[in-house]
């Protein structure tokens, strides 16, 4: 019997969500497919219908959990029509993030294991995917902040480059000192604070 589209999904939510909680609790190098099937109660030959390979399962999952990309080509297309909305739609964006991890555990545990896994060192390729997913979510954030340079709302002092990258790093710094030190602060309201400061400082200040 063939299977139908929604079972097939449904047997790919199940891989992607065992394979999440076998990787927090084991690590993505100790974990095998075979552990992964057994969690989600199906065959590795499941597990090899939807995933070409643990790496590209990894990826996935590294997908589904990413740093926020900050607007959607929609917003994107909205913000060139109206110049002002567009560093307010990426400050927006970057503050529903914190409030949406703060809590979501399936995200908190999959940035966990981002940080427990050294992907440089043993899994040269999945490095290279995750870079290449990263570098695209910085160009798409740092076409926004061109819309704001380009009608004259972004500050001299600052780049759409220099101001992508310092959006990245607050978001992933804040992020990975909240999962480190076991969330011993309130991460939508400091992020929220952190991130409204640092576009307050990219806003052009009328003389």
């Amino acid at each position: 019997m063939r299977r139908t589209k929604a079972e097939a999904a449904e047997t790919k939510a199940a891989i992607l969500i065992a394979a999440e909680h076998v990787f927090f609790e084991k690590g993505f190098a100790a974990t095998t497919l075979d552990e992964i099937a057994a969690v989600a109660n199906v065959t590795r030959g499941a597990i090899y219908w939807h995933f070409a390979s643990k790496n590209e399962l990894f990826l996935e999952l590294y997908n589904s959990a990413r740093l926020p990309q900050a607007v959607s080509m929609l917003d994107l297309e909205n913000s060139i029509c109206d110049e002002r909305t567009a560093l307010a739609v990426i400050e927006k964006a970057c503050c529903d993030w914190f409030k949406l991890l703060a809590h979501d555990r399936q995200r908190q545990r999959m940035l966990t294991i981002l940080l427990r896994t050294n992907v440089i060192k043993e899994f040269h390729q999945v490095a290279q995917e995750m870079e290449a997913l990263d570098d695209s979510h910085t160009q798409n954030l740092e076409r926004t902040l061109e819309v704001a340079a380009c009608n004259q709302r972004l500050a001299p002092s600052w780049t759409p480059a220099s101001s992508s990258y310092a959006v990245k790093w607050v978001m992933k710094g804040l992020t990975y000192e909240w999962l480190l030190s076991g969330q011993k602060f309130d991460l939508a309201a400091e992020g929220c604070d952190s991130v409204k400061r640092l576009f307050a400082s990219f806003r052009l200040q009328p003389h």
